[in-house]
């Protein structure tokens, strides 16, 4: 109950179980007669659903995507894809995919944020445009540079297919360009414009590094406007760790922050499923990461630097975007707090400075990228964020996705290649697929 009015007739009043929600919504006077007066026990109820309740929560922000082919000859790697969505909190974390238009390679990725939504939001709005960038040839990147420059029609960079319940941040959207063209116009004068092959591992990596440390650049520069501001500190003090997939032809590429994790589901000859693990998790259960860790900071912090398989005691994930409080000095740190909004300033996460906190940056959003070259028995990939893993077994969810797939396929009208196939051969195909089901 929100109670506006100084009088409220204690007829009207509905009372809390909990006497601090009853003094959270109160008249502004006179409110302990009615807080005091009466407090009912409420005893604990126990809510069921049904299969078709707990469908329609699934399926509530499930989307879907076939992928058309580019041209006859040369046909997408991809299909399709779903993603869907579960939230724990809300907002909820952002899933997402974009075809690159240059070439025929596709980018997909879960982001999953933590310490508030802000950074996730940025980072899945972001990130694909800093890969495709990073994967232009020079002379791409001259022909935008020009267009924008001489204020020409620009051509999209990424055709998107954002999941419904996805947006961008419009008011941020110049900032954002700014940034990214600052990116696009170093990696001219950088290039000498002899035509080479582009490293795709080398290009992840190097989006990566960008966005984070753009990311912080925003919140230490700050904005005038008020609202630009406060949003940049939000992206910055909030963090995120993602996991996207490359795919161009037979090659993919797995670029891997934090502790999302990338799973290929193979089809075995006999039919059965398996899963191929292409990420590796960065936490404490990584012996490498807690290695690597230890070797960047002094060794009279080897015992502090991870503590209750936290990072300083606090962070799950060792590699994230965002996150300063892990990442800049604490002098840093004050005096962006001290000249930043009023908002920010009497958030006490902010001003929480983390525990043994001597050699910063503790925290990188470098990604570990993997490599596969696709095989004819590599059927689907899933990317989820650790809410999934937490939950079911990676060969579980292979082999339920799996299932489902080929479900969908013995329900298909069967192709028999041309009208002049009898009846012995129609039979053949039946007894086939009857004994792949």
């Amino acid at each position: 109950l929100c109670c506006s009015s100084p009088y409220i007739p204690q007829s009207r009043l509905r009372y809390t179980p909990h006497p601090t929600y009853a003094t959270f919504c109160r008249p502004k006077e006179n409110w302990w007669q009615y807080t005091q007066g009466r407090r009912y026990a409420s005893t604990p109820q126990k809510f069921y659903l049904t299969p078709p309740q707990v469908n329609s929560i699934l399926k509530a922000n499930e989307y879907s995507f076939k992928v058309p082919e580019f041209d006859g000859k040369n046909v997408s790697s991809v299909l399709g894809f779903d993603s869907n969505q579960l939230p724990a909190n809300a907002p909820i974390e952002d899933q997402n995919a974009a075809t690159r238009l240059q070439t025929r390679g596709m980018l997909l990725g879960v982001f999953d944020g933590h310490a508030g939504c802000a950074c996730s939001q940025a980072v899945s709005e972001r990130l694909f445009y800093y890969i495709a960038v990073s994967l232009l040839p020079h002379e791409t990147l001259l022909e935008i540079e020009n267009a924008v420059e001489s204020g020409r029609a620009l051509l999209p960079i990424l055709q998107w297919h954002k999941h419904p319940n996805d947006y961008f941040s419009k008011e941020a959207s110049k900032l954002y360009f700014n940034s990214l063209r600052t990116y696009w116009q170093e990696l001219i004068d950088l290039n000498t414009g002899e035509s080479a092959d582009i490293d795709v591992k080398e290009a992840l990596i190097n989006a990566f590094k960008r966005l984070d440390n753009d990311i912080s650049l925003e919140a230490q520069v700050g904005d005038p406007n008020s609202f630009l501001n406060y949003l940049v500190l939000r992206v910055a003090f909030s963090g995120a760790t993602a996991c996207v997939a490359h795919v161009d032809g037979v090659n993919l590429h797995v670029a891997n922050t934090g502790d999302s994790r990338a799973m290929l589901g193979v089809q075995e000859e006999d039919g059965s499923w398996s899963a191929v693990t292409l990420s590796n998790d960065h936490n404490a259960q990584n012996e490498r990461e807690l290695e690597r860790l230890k070797l960047e900071h002094p060794k009279n912090e080897a015992k502090s630097v991870v503590k209750q398989d936290r990072l300083l005691g606090l962070l799950m994930p060792f590699r994230a975007f965002g996150d300063v409080k892990f990442k800049w000095s604490i002098d840093l740190q004050k005096r962006v707090i001290e000249s930043g909004p009023d908002q920010l300033n009497d958030n006490e996460y902010t001003k929480f400075i983390p525990p043994n906190y001597y050699t910063p940056p503790y925290l990188t959003a470098e990604p570990e990228v993997t490599y596969h070259r696709l095989r004819p028995q590599d059927k689907f990939l899933v990317l989820a964020t650790d809410g999934l893993w937490e939950t079911m077994h990676r060969q579980d969810v292979v082999r339920i996705v799996g299932e489902y797939l080929t479900g969908m396929h013995h329900q298909q009208p069967i192709a028999v290649g041309g009208y002049k196939v009898t009846l012995g051969q129609m039979h053949g195909l039946l007894t086939e697929r009857r004994a792949k089901m």
